[in-house]
């Protein structure tokens, strides 16, 4: 005979929803057993709850079809939450957290130790390829290192003139030039690691001009380590999840593909609305206080470098960028229009 709080233990497990086979092993008992003290349990007290109607319940097949065309890609939880309460939920981010978790597996991130640089002293620099084929499309990504501030331009190619016009891009929008620029091993960069001797490295001629023209030092992260340049790794899973997975997914919703004009356009918005006013998970301080303070120890820009030709004209938008031009792109501009509307 089991003992009271051996009863009481099978009592509650069941109510949790524990099967009678993993009760039985816990508590090293025969399944019989547990049956038989089961069926002891008053009837009212058997009688399940009635389920609970919850804030989120009318908007759970939109999150589930936001999710579907989005696969394999994963939408976070904030962006959903921001969706459906332009739909009318009046609840919090917990419950749609709760929910977008239940239909999918999380898996938990590799621990990371961060090397700090400071102010002024470092960007991050890489190519994030969203689209490969007929109609390539690919990000160049640079961060700094110390206030965490990023740049984004959306390229059809990634040629070493597409490469040195963006970064003008990006130095232009944050008002400077660090030290050093840490790169992968693009062939755009370096042609041969170690090639005059350890860490003497032979770059490509024109980029190493380009570099001596605006005063930075190239480095190069370790080869197959990614991660050694993991801020800008970090915020290119970032543009991924909150920036290019919601709108290509909205765009697919209405049979429509991401352009470069399109995409650019958008995350000059986001840019300056969402990823650069947010306070950092690392850092704990917003992005564009850091940014301000940092501008101070940022290189002056010297006058636009004239060895290239860029391929990639700069993005320019206007205040009323919402207002588009009445030159179609590839489809009616009225839809452009309205899926921007209120998505980010």
């Amino acid at each position: 005979m089991l003992s009271v709080e051996e009863q009481v233990e099978i009592k509650v497990l069941a109510r949790q929803g524990i099967s009678i086979r993993e009760i039985s092993r816990q508590l090293q008992v025969s399944r019989n057993t547990v049956r038989r003290y089961l069926r002891e349990v008053d009837a009212a007290q058997r009688k399940p709850c009635q389920a609970r109607v919850h804030k989120l319940d009318p908007y759970k097949r939109y999150l589930e079809e936001r999710l579907r065309a989005a696969h394999p890609c994963r939408l976070p939880a904030t962006v959903l939450c921001q969706e459906v309460k332009l739909l009318g939920y009046a609840g919090g981010l917990s419950r749609v957290c709760q929910f977008v978790r239940s239909l999918q597996v999380v898996r938990p991130e590799e621990r990371l130790v961060r090397f700090e640089t400071l102010a002024g002293e470092q960007m991050q620099c890489d190519w994030i390829v969203f689209r490969r084929g007929k109609y390539p499309l690919s990000a160049f990504v640079m961060t700094l290192g110390w206030s965490r501030a990023s740049f984004v331009e959306f390229v059809n190619n990634e040629k070493l003139d597409t490469l040195l016009a963006c970064h003008e891009h990006a130095f232009e929008y944050f008002g400077g030039v660090t030290r050093e620029v840490l790169y992968d091993n693009m062939k755009t960069v370096v042609l041969a690691r170690d090639a005059y001797g350890p860490g003497a490295h032979r770059f490509q001629p024109t980029f190493l001009d380009f570099a001596k023209h605006y005063g930075f030092v190239p480095k190069l992260c370790r080869p197959y380590r990614a991660k050694t340049k993991g801020k800008v790794e970090r915020f290119n899973g970032y543009l991924r999840r909150s920036f290019y997975n919601p709108l290509a997914s909205r765009l697919v919703q209405n049979q429509l593909h991401l352009d470069v004009d399109t995409a650019n356009a958008a995350v000059r918005t986001w840019l300056s609305e969402v990823a650069n006013v947010r306070v950092h998970g690392t850092t704990q301080e917003g992005v564009q206080t850091r940014l301000s303070q940092e501008k101070a120890a940022l290189q002056s820009l010297p006058p636009p470098y004239l060895g290239h030709t860029k391929s990639a004209p700069p993005v320019v938008l206007p205040p009323n960028w919402m207002q588009f031009s009445q030159q179609p792109m590839q489809h009616k501009l009225a839809i452009y229009e309205q899926l921007f509307t209120g998505a980010y």
